[in-house]
């Protein structure tokens, strides 16, 4: 049984995606960031960047203790190793996948929640920020049209031997963050390609 600190944001719904596509049992206990939960001290022991999600895997793989995971990459990282699910294991497939992941956690995630924050939160307008993360923003849409012009998923091609559990976790990771992006370039094609 997986327990996972939740709220409902693109960070959260990575990994109710991977959980539901998995099949894996888990209890959602809520994270209410409006509250400040993350804050809290049991939130704090399982999280200490204050960040939600987090999880606490009840049943790891190799039978011993509780383990908790806070961060989505490396939620999504240790539940694919758990499961043996949506992760590649040759070596060539394992590293395309792990490359565009990270290229999604230090770079199309963090830069489209800047765009965001400036261009729809923020408390006052600062034009250079906004310009500054929408064009980062576009340009790393660009990064992906250009790779998704070359293979069907960010990780590369899924091996016919293993499409039914591979589906690169790449795609868990990137789409729920596009659906809601209201400033960019993100063009139809791509958006198809991450709703398919």
């Amino acid at each position: 049984m997986i327990d996972l600190f939740y709220w409902p944001t693109p960070n959260g719904h990575k990994i109710t995606l991977f959980l539901e596509e998995a099949g894996l049992d888990y209890t959602i206990h809520p994270v209410d960031i409006s509250a400040g939960d993350q804050f809290r001290p049991e939130f704090l022991a399982i999280s200490p960047n204050n960040r939600m999600p987090a999880i606490i895997d009840r049943n790891p793989k190799d039978g011993g203790e509780a383990i908790s995971v806070f961060e989505s990459g490396a939620i999504l990282l240790y539940l694919a190793e758990k499961t043996g699910r949506f992760l590649p294991v040759d070596i060539r497939g394992r590293t395309a996948v792990t490359e565009w992941m990270f290229w999604q956690v230090g770079g199309l995630g963090p830069m489209a929640g800047q765009n965001h924050h400036f261009g729809q939160y923020a408390p006052e307008q600062i034009p250079y920020a906004i310009t500054r993360y929408v064009n980062e923003t576009n340009r790393l849409y660009g990064v992906m049209e250009r790779r998704l012009a070359q293979v069907p998923f960010l990780g590369g091609a899924v091996p016919r031997r293993c499409r039914s559990s591979a589906v690169p976790i790449t795609a868990l990771r990137t789409w729920p963050a596009i659906p809601g992006l209201c400033r960019g370039s993100a063009s139809s094609r791509t958006l198809r390609t991450f709703r398919a």
